[in-house]
């Protein structure tokens, strides 16, 4: 079953539960999926990559929005963009927790051969690749850095 599929049944249940926040990311993520298809010629099936890639960037607003709301004192708003996120979070991979991603981390840097900081670029470039959707892009970013400064020590 595409994303697509999964969120057009998502829709039907969250209308007959009349679950409002729910129908809303819902419908987001539906748009997301339309505007995708449509673009650059119209093709007409997403690839699970680029349906990941979508994925992560709807979640990726969630969160930057609830820290604007939050630092503004908006908890009402942040309350909103929260719950979208855990719905948007529903159709995501499983996101590594600290321990798992500095392993994983810890084997990608032994197989680029990095050796310091000056070697973040290699590890990053295969990093973002192979835990795409696993793990937030700042969060890979400041296990590497503090990893590689580690191991100059």
């Amino acid at each position: 079953m595409s994303l697509k599929e999964k969120v057009e049944a998502g829709i039907k249940q969250a209308m007959l539960a009349k679950d409002k926040t729910r129908l809303q990311a819902l419908r987001a993520i539906k748009s997301q999926i339309l505007l995708a298809e449509t673009e650059k010629g119209g093709v007409q099936a997403l690839t699970p990559d680029t349906e990941l890639k979508l994925l992560t960037k709807a979640a990726k607003q969630r969160r930057e929005s609830a820290e604007v709301y939050r630092a503004q004192n908006r908890t009402d708003l942040e309350e909103v963009e929260m719950a979208e996120l855990a719905v948007i979070e529903e159709f995501l991979p499983q996101q590594l927790d600290e321990g798992d991603l500095r392993e994983r981390l810890l084997e990608i840097i032994q197989r680029v051969g990095a050796l310091g900081p000056s070697d973040m670029g290699k590890v990053m470039g295969v990093a973002s690749r192979e835990l795409a959707g696993q793990a937030d892009g700042r969060a890979i970013s400041n296990a590497v850095n503090a990893l590689l400064n580690n191991t100059n020590a």
